[in-house]
């Protein structure tokens, strides 16, 4: 056994002296190793978002810039932009069409954005709870949504007939309306029925946006609310809104903006008509640009619509950060 153990030792010993010894940790190798990795990962990173970067420049960032520059020329997107100074601006002042445009937009949002926001929270809360069916009704609610807004808005055009639609003979049937509504006839209310119909459409995406939130309020709170004795009103008052504002403060800036912006719902249905009482900033943009070739002053007009949307939105910052403090 002596002789094994000798001979074991001498065949260990050889072998750790013929081992290659280890790189010293942080040595030059090591400092090139990892800058060389450094480097392939930013050239990768590079590579992957250089698609997303290039049609932002191109296809968004050029054509706002290029806004700034049109808004001061006359141009009917044939031959070169000719600079007119500011006569673009001095025009609005006495555009008739611009100004009611201007109301519309205002009217359009400062209805639909509370009716909006209040039917898809109130939807959000009762599809939060316990419910039979719940997922059922989630689908049903978001099909608006996604559905073309075409049809949709065919389907509107024959539930708002005057004389054949259901929505008239519901109210002389029941509400015993005598006078009921001419709808997308009518001066009067015309813009009611698009604020209808473009609440129909969202409220089911922005119902999905607060359910959401909801899911991420612990369940703790409102345990802990339970035993101190509170009743429904007082947990959703007091747990439920203080916990969903970041999730309420998005929402709000998007239905907003969104709002603002809205075209393709006055632009099907209506067609800014009658006469241009449901004529909206965006759809004045669309005419002037397509319809009579003045890209100078539908830029000017756009950029009003920039600014607006810009004011709105640094208000509700303002007011949200002021909350917070």
């Amino acid at each position: 056994m002596s002789d094994a153990n000798a001979a074991g030792s001498a065949i260990a010993k050889k072998h750790a002296v013929v081992a290659p010894a280890k790189p010293p940790r942080g040595g030059a190798r090591g400092r090139i190793d990892s800058r060389a990795i450094s480097h392939r990962n930013l050239r990768n990173g590079l590579i992957f978002i250089a698609p997303n970067f290039i049609g932002f420049i191109l296809l968004t960032l050029f054509p706002v810039l290029s806004l700034f520059y049109i808004a001061f020329t006359k141009w009917s997107a044939f031959g070169l932009p000719v600079f007119n100074g500011l006569k673009n601006w001095t025009r609005l002042w006495g555009d008739k069409i611009f100004w009611q445009s201007v109301w519309h937009t205002f009217y359009y949002s400062l209805v639909h954005i509370p009716l909006t926001l209040a039917i898809a929270f109130g939807l959000a809360v009762l599809l939060n709870s316990k419910l039979r069916g719940r997922s059922f009704f989630r689908t049903v609610a978001f099909l608006p949504y996604v559905t073309s807004m075409v049809a949709a808005a065919q389907v509107w055009a024959m539930l708002f007939d005057p004389k054949s639609g259901p929505i008239n003979q519901f109210l002389k049937l029941f509400v015993g309306a005598g006078n009921t509504p001419g709808w997308l006839g009518s001066t009067s209310w015309a813009m009611p029925a698009v604020i209808i119909v473009g609440t129909w459409r969202e409220v089911g995406y922005y119902m999905i946006l607060l359910l959401a939130g909801l899911q991420t309020i612990p369940t703790e709170l409102y345990e802990a609310a339970e035993l101190d004795g509170t009743n429904g009103w007082q947990r959703f008052w007091h747990v439920t809104v203080p916990m969903m504002r970041p999730t309420l403060f998005f929402v709000m800036v998007t239905l907003t903006i969104g709002s603002f912006k809205i075209l393709d719902l006055t632009l099907i249905m209506t067609n800014g008509g009658p006469g241009t009482t449901t004529m909206v900033l965006a759809q004045y943009v669309y005419s002037v640009a397509f319809d009579r070739g003045d890209y100078g002053y539908a830029s000017a007009v756009s950029l009003v619509l920039l600014f607006i949307c810009m004011v709105v939105t640094l208000i509700q910052f303002w007011y949200n950060n002021s909350k917070e403090d």
